[in-house]
C-alpha cells in the first residue's frame, strides 16, 4: 500500500494535519510490525537467563498477539489512511505489549510513561490526551495484576493492595509529570505549526498572485508590440518580450526611457511634441495618481497609428506607483476601420458627399466654437428632379443627383464641404469672400453637364455670408440661405416652360 503525501492539500493547518496523520499512521504501523520481534527478543533473554519468570510459550504468544494487532492495524489503515483511528489502534497494541511484558516481570517502567509521547507526532492535543488516558489505564491494570507477585518478593510490602498502591502511586506521579510536559509540548507544537502553515498560506497566496501577474505580463507580451517594465524604485527599464529579462538603468535626470528614445525619430512631426510630453517618465507617477492607466494615440512614419500606454502594477490607486508597464500596440488597422465606419456614417451613399448627419454635427461645432468671419452657406436645390423621375425613370433621377453633386464638388473643391441634406437638396459650407463668383461657376458647370440619360441640369441657389450678417447665428445663416434659394426657385418656375406642378 503506497499513498502519496499531497502537498497541495497542506495549504492550511487542517490539510497539514490530515496528511501528517497519514505519515504517522504509516510509521506506527511499521513500529507494530517491528514489535512482532519483541517475543523473539524476550525469548533471547530467557535463553541467556536474564528473564527467569517468563516462558518460551509466553514469548510466542506475545509475537502472535502483536502480529494480529499489526495485521488489524494495516487493514484499518488501508480503509482509513487519514484518520486517527489507526493510530489509536497502534497505541492500544503497544499498551497490550507493555502489559504482557509487565505481567511477566520484564522491567519496562520508564517505557510506560514514555510511550504516549509518540502521539505528539500527530500535532493534535486531543489524540495525546486520549492516548495518555489509555496508557494510564493499561498501566493500572498491569500493576494491579502484578501486585501479588510484587508483594511476595518485597519485604517492605505486606499485601498485594499495599504493593499496588505503592507501585501505582509512583507510576502516577511519573505519568502526571510526563503528561504535563507532553501537554505543554503538544500545545506549543500545535501553535508553532499553525503559525507556520499560516505563513505558508501567505507565501502560497503571494506565489499565486506573482504567477498570475507573470501570466498577465506574458499574455500582454503577446498582444502588444512592446511591453516594458519600468521600476521607479530601482530606476530600471526591462523588456518583457526579451526572455533574457535584461534591466536597463535609467540614469539620474533622464526623462525618457531607452525604448522611447529609440522611437523618437519615427514619430510623425506634427505629433512629436505631444508624444514627447506623454512619455516623460518624470511625470508618469504623478499622472497615474487616482488612475489605473494613461494612454495616448500617435502616428509612426513607419507603421501608422499606435497606442502608447502606462499601466500601474504596484501601489494604491491614490498614490504614486512604484512600478508601471509601458506598452505599445499597433492600432493602424483599427484606426482605418474606424475612419471607414465614420466615413460611411457621415457619407451619402448615392453621391459620396457628406450627409445630413455630418452636416448637423458640423453645425454643433460652429455653435460651440464660433463662426469664422468669412464663412458662407450655400443652399442648392436641383430643378426638375420629379420630371426626370416621372419621364425617364429613377435611374435617370439618380444620375441627375450624382451630376449635381459632381458640379458642386468640382466648384467648391477644398474650400469647404458639400452635404446632401435631402432628396434634391444640397448645402455647402465654405470660407470665401468670392461667393458670387462661386455661385456663377456652379451655374455654368451645371449648364455644361450632360449624361447618357439626362441632358439638362440646373440649380436653384441661395447664399448667406456671415460677413454681411455679423449678428446672425449659424442657424440664422442657414435660414437666410434657404430663403434666397426659394426666391431663386420662384424665378426659375416663373420662366416660360417651367411648370411648378409638373416639376419641369
Amino acid at each position: 500500500m503506497i499513498l502519496d503525501f499531497n502537498v497541495e492539500e497542506s495549504r492550511d493547518y487542517e490539510g497539514f494535519q490530515r496528511n501528517n496523520r497519514y505519515k504517522v499512521n504509516v510509521s506506527l504501523n511499521r513500529v507494530l510490525w517491528f514489535s512482532v520481534l519483541s517475543g523473539s527478543a524476550v525469548a533471547l533473554g530467557v535463553y541467556t537467563g536474564t528473564f527467569n519468570s517468563i516462558t518460551y510459550r509466553t514469548c510466542v504468544m506475545i509475537s502472535l498477539i502483536m502480529t494480529l494487532v499489526a495485521l488489524c492495524n494495516s487493514l484499518i489503515l488501508k480503509k482509513l489512511p487519514y484518520s486517527y483511528i489507526p493510530g489509536i489502534i497502534a497505541f492500544i497494541g503497544e499498551d497490550i505489549l507493555l502489559c504482557c511484558m509487565h505481567i511477566n516481570h520484564v522491567p519496562i517502567r520508564l517505557t510506560w510513561v514514555m510511550a504516549p509521547m509518540l502521539s505528539l507526532l500527530y500535532c493534535d492535543t486531543r489524540i495525546f490526551v486520549e492516548v495518555s488516558i489509555l496508557n494510564y489505564l493499561a498501566m493500572g491494570v498491569a500493576t494491579w495484576i502484578e501486585s501479588p507477585y510484587t508483594a511476595s518478593v518485597r519485604t517492605d510490602m505486606s499485601s498485594a493492595l499495599g504493593a499496588f498502591i505503592a507501585t501505582f502511586s509512583g507510576c502516577t506521579i511519573e505519568a502526571v509529570l510526563m503528561f504535563a510536559a507532553g501537554l505543554a509540548l503538544s500545545r506549543e507544537t500545535v501553535n508553532y505549526y499553525r503559525r507556520m502553515m499560516s505563513q505558508y498560506a501567505d507565501v502560497q497566496l503571494q506565489k499565486k498572485k506573482t504567477e498570475e501577474q507573470l501570466h498577465i505580463l506574458s499574455s500582454m507580451a503577446e498582444i502588444y508590440d512592446y511591453v516594458n517594465l519600468i521600476d521607479f524604485n530601482e530606476s530600471t527599464e526591462m523588456s518583457l518580450r526579451n526572455k533574457a529579462l535584461h534591466k536597463i538603468p535609467i540614469q539620474e535626470g533622464q526623462d525618457h526611457t531607452h525604448l522611447v528614445q529609440g522611437l523618437k525619430n519615427k514619430i510623425a512631426a506634427d505629433m512629436l511634441d505631444q508624444f514627447w510630453a506623454f512619455t516623460d517618465i518624470t511625470t508618469v507617477p504623478t499622472r497615474l495618481i487616482g488612475r489605473k492607466n494613461i494612454s495616448g494615440e500617435f502616428v509612426s512614419n513607419e507603421t501608422g497609428w499606435f497606442r502608447a500606454q502606462y499601466i500601474r502594477i504596484q501601489g494604491r490607486i491614490n498614490e504614486k506607483p512604484s512600478a508601471v508597464i509601458y506598452t505599445i500596440q499597433n492600432i493602424d488597422a483599427d484606426k482605418r476601420r474606424e475612419e471607414h465606419l465614420i466615413r460611411i456614417s457621415q457619407t451619402d451613399e448615392l453621391t459620396r458627399l457628406f450627409n445630413r448627419r455630418s452636416y448637423e454635427e458640423d453645425m454643433v461645432v460652429y455653435k460651440k466654437e464660433g463662426i469664422p468671419e468669412d464663412l458662407v452657406i450655400i443652399s442648392a436645390d436641383v430643378n426638375g428632379l420629379k420630371t426626370t423621375n416621372d419621364s425617364k425613370g429613377h435611374a435617370a433621377g439618380d444620375e441627375l443627383i450624382r451630376g449635381a453633386a459632381s458640379c458642386l464638388l468640382d466648384v467648391i473643391g477644398s474650400r469647404g464641404k458639400v452635404y446632401r441634406t435631402g432628396g434634391d437638396e444640397f448645402i455647402a459650407i465654405l470660407c470665401t469672400s468670392e461667393y458670387e463668383t462661386i455661385l456663377k461657376q456652379i451655374r455654368e458647370k451645371a449648364e455644361s453637364w450632360r449624361s447618357g440619360l439626362v441632358d439638362e441640369l440646373s440649380f436653384s441657389l441661395g447664399c448667406a455670408s456671415y460677413r454681411e450678417n455679423p449678428d446672425a447665428s449659424i442657424e440664422d445663416l442657414e435660414k437666410l440661405a434657404d430663403e434666397e434659394m426659394y426666391k431663386d426657385k420662384e424665378k426659375y418656375y416663373s420662366q416660360p416652360g417651367h411648370n411648378r406642378r409638373t416639376g419641369r
